[in-house]
């Protein structure tokens, strides 16, 4: 074949892709607009949002512990009043565990999952939209009702008999209640998506020993969310029906029982916190992988550790609570059971000691944050089993000792691997690379800052300074500390206002990435950055974990997928084999309609246990309207 044959065969290829793409950008687009805006089902747009919105309320969080420290920095301290120091420290709470530890680990899951599996769109994309949509609601209920003085303030797990009809007064429990039903009805749908994509929708060849360590440690997260956020919805509503109706579910003089509210509680409480723990290790094994330049080492045994985790996660709950009272050889149980899941967390971490020992590492502002969670991870970690002892741990209850242990746990194992994902998932994203240069310096400023802040209040704890005070006397030796605490918050909240305005700024101007600028090994950077909203233009074939790395190229074959309407390929679930072709629903009003139809029936049953029978009306035409057949397959999914 001569060179011009050859130059035209290449160029008779290009037109044929150009065409197939421009049928596709047709089939799968967003119309334009505020209307598209509102109707739109795909995936990429919606967990945008869902990152946006997460970050946002880290933002409003974040003021909220200012706040508290500054009034914690002296003694006898004037500035918030208890009232209002009650309900900061509740919305504190409640904020940074509802509205962003779960939704923004779930918000990458919605994005990024389907393009790593190879898929064009994730499962039940209608559903997708209305979970966002009942998410923004649960967040602005709470923080309307924070505003207008009625925010919650009986701490983030609501103990009753605080939170019940004796003692809290007013609608503030029952807007907490409320809360847990919008965000965990969100969470519950993003669950059930995210397995359904993982298991029938992976691209041809992927099977269980090729899936991404992120997606494993997602599907094991969807999981956990499953079993374990019923409980906790099971107890909010138990607590409303005590307060509206005159039930005696946690009411001891009619039999019923206060510690079932922490059975109820902690049986997700605890699970909730490997919730947002597990996508983070499925972001490190990932960021490890890819700036190590090698395969990450042990694959068989990070995924087990993470399963071995998800199981273990639910035999925890009681060492909450040491102090009630239990029998003594039930705690010993929840001891052993404490300690025995630190096994699986130390054979992630010398799993990706092991990657960078035996690689290549490139110490970008990514793997600097990684580097931040081991350090960081390993000390919560240790102060994790000192109490899962129960002697120690009715010494150090309700003591800054816990508040310290608990933030070493959650932003050191999830805020520092999520800001490294952030930095390395951003051109995917956006198209622009992050600044290098203010990346470290956010790094640092957040490192140090943090250290500053929590390390020292477990030394507090241990002077026996309890939690939730919104003052104390001068006579207490616990001044300087506080003062000291206090200004190291300023601290590390500079660094997170360096990574802000890093990120406010890359997206507007930061340099082109280009497709693949990491050269990363999974299918998400086997497209566009930022994807198409087709995500591929064909179905990729793989036959290895790392495709882009171990392929000649990702290997794409004609899937036999039309290009006029919104089609996936389901595979089967172990060896992900195609199967069949399967309509993907088209954009809709109607989950956004749905939403408002249940937000209204959730905040008016706050004020009327009437409002589940007569709201109950307009939910149901939204979802007669969702799924009214229209002719056309892919509409009626």
């Amino acid at each position: 074949m001569t060179d011009d044959a050859v130059h035209s065969e290449t160029l008779d290829t290009e037109l044929q892709r150009d065409d197939l793409q421009d049928a596709l950008a047709h089939t799968w687009k967003t119309e334009p607009g505020f209307w598209g805006a509102l109707t739109t089902v795909d995936h990429k747009i919606i967990g945008r949002r869902y990152i946006f919105t997460a970050f946002l309320f880290l933002v409003l969080g974040g003021v909220l512990a200012l706040a508290m420290r500054l009034q914690l920095a002296q003694p006898e301290g004037r500035m918030i009043g208890p009232d209002r120091f009650n309900q900061i420290f509740t919305m504190h709470g409640a904020n940074m565990m509802f509205l962003f530890a779960v939704p923004v680990m779930e918000a990458m899951g919605v994005y990024l999952v389907p393009l790593m599996v190879g898929t064009r769109n994730i499962a039940f994309p209608r559903l997708n939209a209305f979970s966002y949509w009942i998410y923004l609601a649960g967040g602005l209920l709470l923080w309307i009702a924070f505003a207008l003085d009625m925010g919650p303030d009986v701490g983030w797990f609501a103990y009753v008999p605080l939170s019940g009809p004796q003692f809290g007064a007013g609608k503030r429990s029952d807007i907490w209640a409320q809360m847990i039903t919008f965000t965990e009805l969100s969470a519950l749908a993003v669950a059930v998506e995210i397995v359904v994509t993982v298991f029938k929708q992976r691209a041809p060849g992927m099977s269980l020993e090729r899936i991404p360590l992120f997606v494993w440690s997602m599907l094991v997260t969807s999981f956990l969310v499953i079993m374990a956020m019923p409980a906790i919805m099971v107890a909010s509503t138990s607590l409303i029906l005590d307060r509206l109706v005159g039930t005696h579910f946690f009411n001891p003089a009619e039999g019923g029982d206060v510690l079932l509210w922490q059975h109820l509680f902690w049986f997700f409480g605890h699970p909730e916190v490997y919730i947002i723990f597990l996508p983070a290790v499925g972001m490190v094994s990932t960021l490890v992988a890819t700036f190590a330049r090698r395969p990450a080492f042990g694959y068989l045994a990070l995924v087990m550790a993470v399963v071995a985790t998800g199981i273990l996660a639910f035999g925890l709950w009681v060492h909450h609570m040491f102090v009630t009272g239990l029998p003594r050889l039930g705690e010993s149980f929840f001891t052993a059971s404490s300690m025995a899941i630190a096994i699986p967390a130390g054979i992630q971490i010398f799993c990706w000691i092991a990657t960078l020992w035996d690689g290549r590492p490139v110490f970008t502002t990514p793997l600097l944050f990684v580097i931040g969670f081991i350090v960081t991870f390993v000390i919560g970690g240790l102060t994790g089993v000192m109490v899962a002892s129960v002697p120690f741990d009715t010494q150090v209850h309700d003591t800054y000792f816990v508040v310290a242990h608990f933030h070493y746990v959650l932003i050191g194992g999830a805020v520092f691997p999520l800001l490294g994902a952030v930095y390395y998932w951003f051109p995917k994203i956006t198209g622009r690379m992050m600044s290098e240069r203010l990346g470290r310096w956010a790094f640092w400023l957040i490192f140090v800052g943090f250290h500053l802040t929590f390390f020292p209040m477990h030394i507090l704890g241990l002077e026996g300074m309890p939690r939730r005070i919104y003052t104390y006397q001068p006579d207490l030796p616990w001044h300087g500390l506080n003062l000291f605490i206090s200004i190291s918050a300023g601290i590390l909240a500079l660094g997170f206002l360096i990574f802000f305005i890093d990120a406010i700024i890359s997206a507007r101007s930061g340099p082109p990435a280009g497709d693949n600028p990491w050269d990363a090994p999974t299918l998400e950077w086997a497209t566009a950055s930022p994807p198409p909203a087709y995500n591929f233009t064909q179905i990729p074939v793989v036959d290895s974990a790392n495709p882009l790395w171990d392929q000649a190229g990702v290997l794409n074959v004609a899937s036999g997928l039309r290009t006029n309407r919104r089609e996936i390929v389901v595979t089967t679930i172990t060896t992900a084999q195609p199967q069949a072709r399967e309509s993907s629903p088209r954009n809709s009003i109607w989950p956004l309609l749905a939403a408002i139809a249940t937000t209204v029936m959730l905040i008016w049953s706050i004020f009327s246990p009437w409002a589940v029978v007569w709201g109950s009306i307009p939910v149901a035409i939204t979802l007669i309207g969702w799924f009214w057949p229209t002719g056309a397959p892919e509409d009626n999914a």
